[in-house]
């Protein structure tokens, strides 16, 4: 008798556990909240579609990182950097076009940000840009949102440059972060006001 009942009390037990295990479906599941994004990690702000021809970079694309872009360099909507002296272009070839000199300079990307440098409208037939391995002339570079991994990573660097077909105050069109600019760059002939 008494193991009859006790028999019937393990069945019951397991029956209660089954039907509490059974609240606590997908559907309770389902009503909880999502855990908050850390306010301390912006969500990326996604960038435009690439056009045809453009270059996308990696993280892994960079040469180094540096803790800050140095002398020579300006900051571009708080995010880029672009030199603010002239850089002097060598010939690459001697047939007419965008891509007849070359004007080494490093991109600097702040760590957090995704960026697109465009060459600006107008200029597609007088100006090419491209940085990373195996650089080619393009008129639009978007550049991954690329972590720091410590305080002297703040920027990431990428070797490239710009082409042009004669020397020129080139303009380039910066987006990054919901920011839009316009800067004008050096090459191989001063802009206006001395850059």
């Amino acid at each position: 008798m008494r193991a009859a009942s006790r028999r019937r009390g393990h069945v019951a037990v397991t029956t209660c556990l089954l039907i509490a295990a059974a609240g606590c479906t997908s559907e309770n599941n389902a009503r909880r909240p999502e855990p908050a994004v850390s306010d301390s990690v912006a969500p990326a702000t996604p960038l435009p579609p690439l056009p045809d021809g453009g270059q996308r970079l990696r993280c892994a694309d960079a040469v180094t990182t540096t803790p800050a872009p140095g002398e020579h360099h300006r900051v571009v909507a708080d995010a880029v950097t672009v030199p603010s002296t002239v850089v002097q272009p060598d010939e690459t070839s001697e047939a007419p076009g965008p891509t007849r000199l070359f004007a080494k300079w490093g991109l600097h990307v702040r760590a957090g940000a995704a960026v697109e440098v465009r060459v600006a409208p107008g200029w597609e037939d007088r100006a090419r840009i491209g940085w990373g391995p195996g650089a080619v002339p393009t008129t639009t570079v978007q550049v991954e949102a690329c972590p720091a991994t410590s305080a002297s990573a703040a920027w990431s660097v990428y070797t490239g440059g710009t082409w042009v077909a004669k020397p020129a105050c080139v303009p380039l069109v910066i987006q990054s972060q919901g920011r839009q600019a316009e800067v004008r760059l050096a090459v191989g002939a001063a802009c206006d006001g001395g850059s």
